[in-house]
């Protein structure tokens, strides 16, 4: 570990010395690609000069075990013991930041929610789910742009995707991908039984234009005119847009905006994300089947969290994570969940790596 931290280090006095030569600076896509790396690898040389400090602190402290001042002898073996129960948490701190990067963490998601089994109730709650992650986004300082959205008579959602953008959104939102499931008494419920019901979560990373070209000739595109709720006109010209992708089939709709060539915008971002999706995944179960479940595996068949409304209590099924602060998480305080699911996660991806 201290041999990759020393390099880390040297690399990152030769990325601040390049960042300031003249012609690096009137270059702006080579500065913007090193300031990109200058602030990945700065917590990195933060975290090991710290370690250092502390090692020199512990050296130090040996020094003065045997002076002839008893006083000085207390004082250096305090020393030891403090700098020593510091030492454990920040090599693992360590050990997380040199785990190999998701290529995926820094992009935009597109997230999609759909309701699952449950009928009404299910489409409430995914409503209830959609504008959690909302509040969340908001918190984060994160943009949220609605660019898909299929709503049933009562105000619930039978399917809503949306862009999320803002610094590193996949790495915060990657494991979020699953089944959720609730348990409540629906307002449709006139005898106040609980009942069960779920809804899907798809955390998508954004794929842009230069990384994954979709030729026009891959394409069909069709359009066709929005409605609404139970089928009423919400307009008048043939402005919604389907785009099949057709070496797939992967098939994307988009109706909520007025304007055709926006809902084409719209519904290609949407398709190259899951086109994005696809291949990677295709990719990964070539390499390891077994590891499906795993980090970063995107598996949406698994019912990962229970939100029980009666008990106040969220449990997130993959850490044995129980919360009896429901009413928290869902106006945005996500964190006190998303945190400890990332922090599983990293373990896990330790016990296979050697640092």
């Amino acid at each position: 570990m201290l041999a990759k931290l020393a390099e880390v280090e040297a690399r990152h006095q030769d990325v601040v010395a390049l960042m300031g030569d003249p012609d690096v600076v009137t270059d702006i896509s080579r500065y913007r690609e090193l300031a990109t790396e200058h602030r990945a690898l700065t917590p990195i040389v933060e975290s090991y000069q710290e370690y250092k400090s502390l090692l020199e602190q512990v050296e130090e402290g040996k020094t003065f075990l045997d002076d002839d001042d008893p006083d000085m002898r207390v004082m250096a073996k305090e020393q030891i013991e403090t700098a020593e129960a510091q030492l454990p948490a920040l090599e693992q701190r360590i050990k997380i930041m040199l785990l190999p990067k998701d290529p995926n963490d820094e992009k935009n998601v597109i997230l999609e929610i759909r309701a699952g089994t449950g009928g009404d109730e299910a489409a409430l709650f995914a409503g209830d789910v959609f504008r959690m992650y909302c509040r969340y986004a908001e918190s984060k300082r994160w943009k949220v742009d609605v660019l898909s959205k299929n709503e049933n008579n009562i105000g619930g959602l039978k399917e809503i995707i949306c862009q999320i953008a803002g610094n590193a959104v996949y790495s915060q939102l990657k494991y979020e991908s699953g089944v959720h499931r609730v348990q409540r008494v629906p307002v449709t419920e006139t005898q106040g039984r609980v009942h069960t019901s779920a809804c899907t979560v798809a955390i998508l990373p954004e794929a842009d234009e230069v990384e994954l070209n979709l030729p026009a000739t891959d394409l069909r595109i069709d359009t066709y005119r929005a409605s609404g709720p139970g089928g009423q006109s919400v307009n008048t010209t043939d402005s919604a847009i389907r785009v099949t992708h057709l070496p797939t089939g992967l098939v994307v709709q988009c109706q909520d905006e007025k304007s055709q060539h926006k809902n084409k915008a719209k519904a290609l971002t949407v398709l190259r994300a899951r086109v994005l999706e696809k291949m990677q995944q295709e990719a990964h179960d070539e390499r390891a089947a077994d590891r499906r479940a795993q980090v970063g595996s995107g598996d949406r068949s698994e019912r990962i969290r229970t939100y029980n409304f009666p008990q106040n209590r969220l449990t997130d099924h993959r850490i044995g994570l129980t919360l009896y602060k429901l009413d928290q998480v869902m106006v945005g305080g996500l964190v006190q969940v998303i945190d400890p699911v990332i922090a599983y996660f990293q373990a896990e991806q330790l016990k296979g790596t050697e640092i």
